[in-house]
C-alpha cells in the first residue's frame, strides 16, 4: 500500500477545493510513491510529535491543522517549524494536512463533535451552496432529551476534558438545539441565533462577541484544541475502513499549546 493511496482516499473525503482562500491543506512534506508503514494522526505537527512516528517507525503523519502555512526562502532550523520539515524529510517522513477542507466536509469536524455530543438531526450550519458535494461551515442539532444549561456545559466541560468554559450568562434555560463549529467559529453566531439554536458552542470567541446576546442564545468558548481533537478519530476510521492492513495510531502527545492554572 502507497502513501499516496491514504492520501488520494483523504482527498475524496476531505477535497481540497473545499478549504479556505487562507489555508494551505494537502501534502506538505514529503514524497508519496512509498509503501506506507504506518500512519501517526495529530491535530499539530510538532518535533515531539515527528519524534514519535521515528520510534514507531511511521512514515506517514496525518495533522489537522497545516504544518506549513506561508513559503520559505531557506530551511535552517531556524523555529520549529522548520526543524520539523528537515527531520521529516530526514528520516523519509511524508506530512499530509486536511485543515478547512475537513472542516467545510460532511462528516467533517464539526460533524465530529456533534456525534461525540449525542445530536440528532446534524444539519450544516451554513452550507456552501456553490459546492458540488455537501459542504458548509459548522452544524446545528438536536438533543435527544432537553437538558437544563448549566448542567449540559458540566457535560461539555467532562466530555471535551476542557480547563475551563468561557460563558455567557445562564439562566435555567433547557437546551434541546445545539448549534457548534470546531475552532474559531464566532462568524456562525448570528446564523445560529437565526435558527433558533439555544447555545453556540466553539474554540474560540472574541471578548467583544459576547454583548448583546443574553436573551437570544447562550455562547460557550471551549477551546480550539479542546473543539477539535476528536478529529484525530476522522482520519483513524477512514484509514481503518479502507485500508486495515495499515497500522494507524492516535498521538499519545497534547499538543495543545494553551495550558491552565
Amino acid at each position: 500500500m502507497k502513501i499516496k493511496d491514504i492520501v488520494c482516499a483523504l482527498g475524496q473525503f476531505a477535497p481540497l477545493p473545499l478549504q479556505e482562500s487562507y489555508d494551505n491543506a494537502g501534502l506538505q512534506v514529503g514524497l508519496t510513491e512509498a509503501e506506507v508503514t504506518g500512519a501517526l494522526l495529530c491535530l499539530d505537527v510538532t518535533e515531539a510529535v515527528v519524534d514519535e512516528a521515528i520510534a514507531l517507525g511511521y512514515n506517514l503523519i496525518i495533522s489537522h491543522h497545516p504544518l506549513i502555512y506561508r513559503g520559505f526562502k531557506s530551511l535552517t532550523g531556524a523555529n520549529y517549524i522548520e526543524r520539523c520539515i528537515v527531520k521529516a524529510i530526514k528520516h523519509d517522513i511524508v506530512v499530509y494536512s486536511a485543515h478547512t477542507n475537513l472542516d467545510n466536509a460532511f462528516n467533517g469536524v464539526s460533524f465530529k463533535m456533534a456525534e461525540k455530543i449525542g445530536l440528532q438531526d446534524i444539519t450544516f450550519l451554513e452550507p456552501k451552496t456553490e459546492s458540488d458535494v455537501p459542504a458548509g461551515s459548522g452544524v446545528v442539532g438536536m438533543l435527544p432529551t432537553p437538558v437544563k444549561d448549566i448542567d449540559f456545559l458540566q457535560h461539555i466541560k467532562q466530555l471535551f476534558q476542557v480547563g475551563c468554559v468561557r460563558h455567557t450568562a445562564l439562566n435555567g434555560r433547557m437546551i434541546c438545539k445545539v448549534a457548534l463549529c470546531g475552532g474559531s467559529g464566532s462568524f456562525l453566531m448570528d446564523e445560529a441565533i437565526r435558527q433558533g439554536a439555544d447555545i453556540f458552542i466553539t474554540g474560540e470567541i472574541k471578548y467583544h462577541d459576547y454583548f448583546g446576546h443574553g436573551e437570544d442564545i447562550i455562547l460557550a468558548e471551549i477551546g480550539h484544541y479542546e473543539s477539535e481533537q476528536y478529529t484525530k478519530e476522522i482520519f483513524q476510521q477512514l484509514i481503518r475502513e479502507r485500508f486495515p492492513e495499515v497500522p494507524v495510531r492516535l498521538t499519545s502527545l497534547n499538543t495543545n499549546p494553551i495550558n491552565y492554572l
